[in-house]
């Protein structure tokens, strides 16, 4: 599962999302964030997850910025690495660049990503010790969503169907922009 675009109920805002938040298998260890809401509830909500788009699979080995973080990732300054010492910094970097051209497609205007991820991270990531020493910064997919113009939400908690089906975000598991 590497995108899932529903329809859009009439005046809702789209809404990019990290899979795992809506409940698909794809995190690294081949989880979700939690359970899916139905279908019928992620109206307007288009869901991608980054590292499946740049190539990789799940599960995959953990993979940590270092050496800085989304942007410098971007900027050719800080690599993407696995706690098995492969370098990913290009799979991170063509992933960021198919959720950005999903997100232009369904005219995203904000997207709900997972916090923490080497990719999704909006305020916090891990430090690249491989010990989840987390620090502020972004991950490679927010900070070319940021640089685009497209206003990224970080999330812990995986969305829920309530929220979904009526386009209200529970403000208490949110971190803005």
């Amino acid at each position: 599962m590497s995108s899932n675009s529903v329809n859009r109920r009439p005046g809702q805002v789209s809404i990019l999302a990290s899979a795992c938040l809506g409940g698909v298998e794809c995190k690294y260890n081949g989880t979700s964030a939690g359970q899916a809401p139905s279908r019928a509830d992620l109206a307007g909500v288009t869901l991608a997850c980054p590292e499946e788009l740049g190539g990789l699979g799940t599960p995959r080995s953990r993979a940590e910025i270092v050496g800085g973080d989304g942007y410098d990732v971007l900027d050719g300054k800080a690599r993407v690495i696995t706690c098995d010492g492969e370098d990913v910094t290009s799979q991170y970097i063509a992933g960021a660049y198919r959720t950005l051209e999903i997100a232009r497609k369904a005219a995203v205007s904000v997207a709900l990503l997972q916090e923490f991820s080497p990719s999704c991270g909006r305020r916090m990531i891990s430090d690249g010790s491989f010990t989840r020493t987390r620090v502020g910064g972004v991950g490679v997919t927010t900070a070319l969503l940021i640089r685009n113009g497209i206003d990224v939400v970080g999330r812990i908690q995986p969305l829920s169907a309530s929220e979904c089906s009526s386009g209200q975000l529970d403000v208490n598991s949110v971190n803005s922009t």
